[in-house]
């Protein structure tokens, strides 16, 4: 693909109804070129939607090496199939690129780039603005953007706007701009990119019409709302009521523990009433790129309002203390069982993606684990069927290259304890139980077993 230039700004007779009028019917024709910056685990089955609903899409992305994998027809996403990408790419209509220069050929773009935190726990939009500055130059009249990633609410109006304004062109007049919070679940059997309901706002009427289209074109259900503003803050609503529920949940079982009292027997059994409770679950910390960062980015803008975000802050705080309360039952797991502490232990971490069944690891609580563990004098190792070897990270850059280790029945037995941290499904929990000298068990998954060498964490 040539590397584009960008598109003269020239006064066209075309006013706003004209331009969204004209994309409106790209769109319903699937005539409309669809370029998705970021192909990541919310970019690459967004572009794939979008493929399989016969639009022509551009795939844009800075790494050379899922750009070469797509053109082969490769996935790189543990739960996407190859076979999906290659059915993409065999209809004629794919096209991946490096050059956000490329977005002029484009009637649509949808940026899917990551959100993270600083180490202050501050927003750090620079995937954002970095690429809103890149694409400025190359934007037309008659385009529609729209931000996916998951941010404070304001950053699509109040930053994304302006700095793709610096073309020259005006939003709602030459170009239209949405907001469309990613939804996507790795790894989630039931609900899918086309199963899931997207919320979408717009700035301005058009905007609004032309995105509700676009994702109506194979999305089962949109929800409309007002602004981007109010849809930023669905997002972050979604995630802070699921990061609130789980610290509870954790705190509950911190104090249920002292009791004596087993708190998945206790959630398992409140489960069953039929109204009013809502099962959240326990574990080892947080990870993803959500639930442990999107709630900081509503604490982060509440400060411009001297407000504070008070379950917010305490919710993080008990979240980032889960790790330790491991490492702890650990320590007494040792003491207990062998009358000795970590130093020179040999430690198994069963599980480094942050969630099951699914190769994604980031936020993963098993990297802090390793970093208090083996802060303690201890050694340990990762066995994880969907990680076979430690990305580089920017957090944690040390632990690159670390491979998984077999799970065979020897090797189980030659560690001190096994932590078990993500509860994948591809896993013989029933090896562990047999050859294991202690387990501690973040994820209940030894409910069935023989309990004599178990301790609930």
């Amino acid at each position: 693909m040539s590397n584009t230039r960008a598109h003269p700004i020239t006064p066209l007779a075309a006013n706003p109804e004209q331009l969204a009028a004209t994309l409106a019917h790209k769109i319903k024709s699937r005539n409309a070129v669809v370029a998705v910056i970021g192909l990541g685990y919310v970019g690459l089955p967004l572009i794939l939607g979008f493929a399989d609903a016969d639009f022509p899409v551009l795939g844009l992305d800075v790494d050379a090496a899922k750009i070469k994998n797509l053109r082969a027809g490769k996935s790189y996403v543990k739960h996407i199939p190859s076979d999906v990408v290659a059915a993409a790419v065999n209809k004629g209509k794919f096209e991946t690129s490096s050059s956000l220069a490329d977005v002029a050929r484009a009637d649509v773009i949808i940026i899917c780039l990551p959100t993270p935190l600083t180490k202050q726990r501050d927003p750090d939009l620079s995937y954002i603005t970095n690429t809103a500055k890149s694409i400025a130059p190359y934007i037309k009249r008659g385009q529609l953007v729209i931000l996916e990633s998951t941010t404070w609410p304001g950053t699509t109006t109040e930053v994304m706007i302006p700095l793709l304004q610096e073309s020259g062109l005006k939003s709602r007049e030459d170009f239209f701009v949405a907001f469309s919070p990613e939804r996507e679940d790795p790894g989630n059997k039931n609900y899918n990119t086309r199963s899931i309901p997207k919320v979408v706002g717009g700035d301005g009427p058009h905007a609004t019409q032309l995105a509700d289209a676009l994702y109506s074109s194979f999305i089962d259900k949109t929800v409309v709302v007002s602004t981007p503003d109010t849809a930023e803050a669905v997002k972050l609503t979604e995630n802070i009521f699921r990061s609130v529920n789980i610290a509870l949940v954790n705190e509950l079982k911190v104090i249920y523990d002292a009791m004596g009292i087993d708190v998945w027997e206790v959630i398992n059994a409140a489960a069953t009433k039929p109204f009013g409770f809502m099962p959240f679950y326990p574990g080892p910390g947080l990870g993803g790129h959500c639930i442990p960062i999107d709630p900081f980015y509503l604490t982060w803008k509440a400060r411009e309002y001297e407000l504070n975000t008070r379950f917010i802050e305490l919710a993080g705080e008990i979240i980032a203390n889960m790790p330790r309360y491991v490492v702890g039952k650990l320590v007494e797991g040792m003491d207990s069982k062998f009358k000795k502490g970590l130093n020179g232990a040999n430690i198994l971490l069963l599980g480094m993606a942050y969630k099951k069944n699914i190769d994604d690891m980031r936020e993963t609580p098993t990297l802090k684990l390793i970093d208090l563990i083996e802060a303690r004098g201890a050694q340990t190792a990762y066995h994880d069927p969907f990680v076979p070897e430690v990305p580089m990270t920017r957090e944690h850059p040390e632990y690159a290259g670390r491979k998984s280790v077999p799970l065979t029945a020897a090797a189980i037995a030659s560690y001190d304890a096994v932590v078990i941290v993500t509860d994948h499904d591809d896993v013989d929990y029933a090896l562990i139980s047999q050859h294991a000298k202690l387990v501690v068990d973040t994820r209940n998954m030894m409910a069935n077993f023989d309990k004599s060498n178990v301790v609930k964490a």
